[in-house]
């Protein structure tokens, strides 16, 4: 089966100009001067880091308070799990849902899913490759929606300082969170999907 890879032919990551590489490791991008490679430099390592980074601030993100809300003087810090079942217990049940799979449901499976795709590779898996790309690809556009929490935070901050009426700031758990979406949404961008492609032409050979 031919490919751009058994062709020579490499795609500029910076100018999107499809070369035919010499195959030294040296070539350059004729029209921007970039850099050309078969494959991102060193992609399984990169996501690898992010995403172990991206567990271990998930620990702080979901134990410290990610906002507290004061109003007529009374009010506590609230966690994400603890903000989820207050809002249930006030019968606010869909923004709770809502809450829920924004802000802990989404960021789980996320990293899941990118730790599935590591995995095919590293232990070349039989997967669908089909499956898999589609699963990267809903991966890298959820991944800039879980920032959806932080903006309403920012905004809630801003907006509702009414003095000893009402008061909201944003918690420890809040940045903790704030890292766990960039290390995710840089681990799916870190990550080469090609190389899933490669385990198909491996097969075949």
């Amino acid at each position: 089966m031919k490919t751009a890879r058994s062709e020579q032919l490499v795609l500029c990551h910076d100018c999107r100009l499809l070369v035919r590489s010499r195959g030294d490791g040296s070539s350059a991008c004729p029209r921007c001067g970039s850099p050309l490679h078969q494959r991102r430099p060193h992609s399984l390592a990169r996501t690898w880091a992010f995403v172990i980074a991206a567990w271990v601030a998930m620990a702080p993100a979901n134990l410290y308070p990610i906002m507290t809300v004061v109003y007529f003087g009374d009010g506590e810090p609230d966690t994400i799990a603890s903000g989820v079942m207050r809002l249930a217990e006030e019968g606010m049940l869909p923004i709770a849902m809502l809450v829920f799979v924004a802000s802990i449901a989404v960021p789980v499976l996320k990293l899941l899913g990118i730790m599935l795709l590591l995995l095919t590779i590293h232990f070349r898996w039989a997967l669908n490759k089909m499956q898999c790309m589609i699963l990267y690809r809903i991966i890298e556009v959820i991944g800039a929606w879980s920032m959806l929490d932080l903006f309403m935070i920012s905004i809630l901050v801003t907006l509702a300082d009414l003095g000893a009426v009402a008061q909201v700031s944003a918690g420890p758990g809040a940045s903790a969170f704030a890292m766990v979406v960039v290390l995710t949404m840089l681990a799916a961008i870190s990550f080469d999907p090609r190389l899933i492609w490669d385990l198909q032409e491996e097969a075949h050979d």
